[in-house]
């Protein structure tokens, strides 16, 4: 019999996860048996004759549920990356469960008693053991011990609605990305198209068994459609069933779970004593509070809003030459005629670039910049198997060739995958006194062209960004050195995670990082200097209307999550009304982008989606150290690695900023690198 990959030690290189022996049914009997295994952990916790301390109550439970947090780590992964309707009916059957025996857990009053007793005993700790300790404490408190039964019972089913929910409006979303495809044998409707585009096209053709060109919501397909195609009616009708996801009626339809999903947040804040969701969510952040969130907000719509109104003129006025009529430009030839606009303004169609942007090569580049600051190597292996044969996966290692991390990259789109691109952990690091300490496994996932034997993948511009930045999220784990592994890495506050992502993007405006990786996939030629001028000048096109962009997201997440009524309004009326103040042409259409936010539905940003834009304030401002010592400095690095990478959650994120930074960020950094303002 084949031992259960999820219940024992794994025989593989760094006890890398055996994918290749999972089934469903393996992570179904680990699931269960970890349930099981951790009530016995928490019962030895509260049944134990010696007093409640530290090490036997706090530190137990940090270390209690890891045969659990294994098969649901697996279990989450396949929903993410290579979901089937037997992984998706699973975590359906396993999910009111799971929700139960959490909220039994956090509603143990046992337990909580012997927490209560080490932290009013405030024995003598280290920072980030009393950190553990006050967030242990706090989590009971935020999560209802102090309710009564009723109450409890109360809020252990609204935590199981919400999982559901979360699973169902992710399901939903999947599968109405999937089912639209735009097929066609004449190559005339596609006019404007780059050959790679086509190519793409054509790929996704081959794979229904079609030949002719393929249309479809995934990757970079629709997009290329939306900024290159002459065909302004294909254009609307790809724009339109995008903007449709989850908001027609069917059984894809998620304006009901948008409804039920607030308002059983809305429920739960209320019952644990806060005002609203967002209250509730924030309370651990960097902002603390929802009137920080608004204030913040409303002052970058009032900084950027001036600029982007201007932008939408000036594009407007363009459009207008080229015999575009209408009073304002269609959402759907919005992406059409900015190309052309900036193609007109500074001799460049970023399209350009991508001969040079192969995959390949951009990631070589990514893994010597990582070598150039830190000091730290990749190697690529092929003795730990993956959940897909197109997962590549490296071994990293530190200067002095000490091993720090597995790094699996499933980069690729494909029909079992949802859509975006993120950054997740198989196995956190961990260092608990006195024993040895456990290396971090980190995937990242994005949603490029499908691999194909007879092409290279070619990325955008923005999709070399993205890799970027979810690289700079790889790193945060892949330093970490804590003692909990629920300090560690990417385990900090949302409005913190983004800094060391965002702040990597920034290498993508230096040339000396870009020289290093863009050679043309045929020739081999290197990217024009001039080429690389002309897009870095245009970097700050159109960038206050992208700021509105997220801004509107932001408002519209606040308002959700900041009512203090159920929602019964209609999801489409509300979400016109609710990022009204970032919308900078309104429009009658009934589309609807609540529907498809999975950020704030089901991934973990709900009240928190402003983290971007406060992220942001921070990488340019961190940043700005960099330029003032040079931007591959080795003493910032290390200032950059000990106090922001290695520390994850382990101290205040303020005084972590401050302690790398020397003083508190501000926001002119970012400002100025927007043209919103000049200091020179």
């Amino acid at each position: 019999m084949i031992p259960n990959p999820a219940l024992h030690p794994s025989p593989l290189p760094h006890g890398a996860f055996p994918f290749h022996r999972v089934t469903t049914d393996s992570i179904r009997e680990a699931v269960l048996q970890g349930i099981s295994e951790e009530e016995e952990e928490i019962q030895h916790i509260i049944t134990q004759q010696e007093s409640p301390n530290f090490h036997n109550t706090i530190i137990a439970l940090e270390e209690s549920g890891q045969t659990l947090g294994k098969a649901l780590t697996c279990l989450y992964l396949y929903l993410d990356n290579a979901t089937t309707d037997s992984w998706e009916q699973l975590a359906q059957e396993l999910s009111p469960q799971i929700s139960r025996h959490n909220s039994n857990i956090l509603f143990n009053r046992q337990l909580f008693q012997r927490i209560e007793t080490v932290w009013k005993s405030h024995p003598q700790l280290l920072p980030d053991e009393e950190r553990l300790l006050d967030r242990t404490y706090h989590d009971f408190l935020d999560n209802g011990i102090h309710l009564s039964e009723d109450q409890q019972n109360q809020l252990a089913d609204i935590n199981e609605q919400l999982e559901k929910e979360s699973l169902d409006f992710s399901r939903r979303l999947l599968q109405d990305t999937n089912r639209f495809s735009y097929f066609t044998k004449c190559q005339e409707e596609l006019d404007g198209l780059l050959p790679f585009q086509l190519e793409e096209a054509a790929q996704n053709a081959r794979q229904q068994g079609k030949e002719g060109w393929t249309i479809t919501l995934k990757g970079s397909c629709f997009r290329s459609v939306l900024s290159h195609c002459t065909n302004q009616p294909l254009r609307r009708k790809i724009w339109l069933a995008y903007n449709h996801l989850g908001c027609q009626s069917g059984p894809y339809d998620n304006r009901e779970s948008v409804r039920t999903i607030v308002n059983l947040r809305r429920q739960k804040a209320r019952l644990l004593g806060y005002s609203c969701y967002a209250a509730l969510a924030q309370r651990n952040l960097m902002a603390k509070k929802p009137s920080t969130v608004k204030r913040f907000l409303h002052h970058l719509v009032d900084n950027y809003k001036p600029v982007a109104m201007q932008e939408q003129r000036q594009l407007k006025e363009f459009a207008s030459t080229l015999s575009y009529s209408g009073k304002t430009i269609k959402p759907w030839d919005t992406a059409y005629y900015a190309r052309l606009l900036k193609k007109d303004t500074y001799d460049i169609d970023m399209e350009e670039l991508r001969p040079y942007l192969a995959l390949d090569n951009v990631l070589q580049g990514i893994f010597q910049l990582a070598r150039r600051l830190f000091g730290i190597s990749f190697q690529l292996t092929s003795d730990i198997p993956a959940w897909n044969q197109d997962v590549q996966v490296y071994e990293v290692y530190d200067s002095d060739k000490t091993f720090l991390a597995l790094l699996y990259l499933d980069l690729h789109t494909r029909q079992d995958k949802r859509s975006g691109a993120w950054t997740f952990t198989l196995q956190d690091q961990k260092h608990i006194k006195n024993s040895t300490e456990v290396r971090p496994h980190v995937g990242i996932s994005t949603n490029f062209s499908p691999l194909s034997a007879n092409r290279t993948t070619l990325l955008s511009w923005d999709e070399t960004t993205t890799l970027l930045h979810e690289f700079g999220h790889a790193l945060h784990d892949i330093f970490s050195r804590v003692q909990f592994a629920s300090q560690a890495g990417t385990h900090v506050s949302r409005d913190f995670v983004e800094l060391p992502s965002q702040f990597m993007e920034n290498y993508m405006r230096e040339w000396s990082f870009v020289s290093t990786f863009a050679f043309h996939h045929v020739s081999g030629q290197l990217l024009p200097q001039t080429l690389f001028d002309k897009a870095i000048s245009s970097f700050r096109f159109r960038s206050a209307t992208a700021c509105m962009r997220q801004l509107s997201f932001g408002l519209l997440d606040m308002a959700y999550h900041s009512i203090r009524k159920p929602l019964t309004e209609d999801i489409i009326s509300f979400e016109k009304q609710a990022w009204k103040p970032a919308v900078l042409s309104s429009s009658p259409l009934k589309v609807c982008m609540t529907t498809q936010f999975q950020h704030i539905m089901c991934g973990g940003y709900a009240a928190r989606y402003y983290s971007y834009k406060w992220s942001e304030v921070l990488d340019a401002d961190a940043f700005s150290l960099f330029q003032e010592k040079g931007v591959y400095s080795r003493e910032a690095a290390e200032r950059w690695r000990k106090e922001i990478l290695e520390k994850g959650s382990s101290e205040d994120p303020h005084i972590l900023y401050r302690n790398f930074r020397g003083r508190n960020a501000r926001i002119n950094a970012m400002l100025e690198r927007d043209g919103i303002i000049n200091t020179h």
